[in-house]
């Protein structure tokens, strides 16, 4: 496990360096270590997994950090098309991504009884953001209802992941509010929102490595018992 820990530490770093960028206003910094965050996670992800079996979970662990990326950096990809809706395409598939592989792949558990408060958190989010949405108010809920899905579902699997979807939750929750409310928000909640959102995606990205070495290792265990 020490050793799988080594891999996430130049991902780490670079959030550290982004977060603080931000805080202080650094753009020329904030900007290129934003679009390096999600390979650096990948790279961590090939390091955890390179001592075992590839698994589909890291399939499609890697389908959603690499939409992530396209996401955060939609208004440098494709800066003749519209950059919010944009961002909400790509982090909303790569949603989906984490929806199938937390609720088919690997869940440990049923979703437990706080998950409810989500659904409140959607109803909420809109009833405070929808005068100020315009033409966006159904890909926002679209959307909403996606994010919450992942939180969700996150429940359902290790406490690393549960966490993730929180944070991961938290962060497009603040974003949200920088977006269509930025009046009511203070200049530090844009470090906020990348703080959450590294936070998020490496504890689920930690989380998944845990949870994938957890199952072989237990499907092992009871190989060797049953030969034994």
């Amino acid at each position: 496990m020490r050793r799988l820990w080594i891999g996430f530490v130049p991902y780490i770093a670079v959030s550290i360096v982004h977060v603080v960028a931000l805080a202080l206003g650094a753009d020329a910094l904030a900007a290129p270590t934003k679009l390096a965050l999600m390979p650096l996670l990948a790279l961590a992800v090939a390091w955890g997994a390179g001592q075992t079996r590839w698994s589909g979970a890291y399939t499609l662990l890697l389908v959603a950090l690499g939409l992530s990326w396209l996401g955060d950096g939609a208004g440098v990809f494709v800066p003749w098309l519209p950059t919010v809706p944009m961002m909400l395409l790509f982090f909303g598939v790569a949603h989906l991504c984490y929806i199938w592989m937390f609720w088919r792949v690997l869940p440990v558990r049923r979703a437990p009884l706080w998950a409810s408060a989500y659904a409140v958190w959607w109803v909420v989010l809109l009833a405070v953001l929808g005068p100020h949405l315009g033409g966006l108010t159904v890909a926002v809920a679209v959307y909403g209802l996606v994010l919450g899905g992942t939180a969700v579902a996150a429940s359902r699997c290790h406490p690393l992941i549960a966490w993730g979807g929180a944070f991961f939750l938290a962060s497009d929750s603040i974003l949200a509010f920088r977006l269509f409310l930025p009046d009511a928000m203070p200049d530090w909640t844009s470090p906020l929102v990348m703080l959450t959102y590294c936070l998020g995606q490496g504890l689920i990205a930690a989380g998944v490595i845990v949870s994938v070495r957890a199952r072989r290792a237990a499907s092992t265990t009871a190989a060797t018992a049953v030969a034994s």
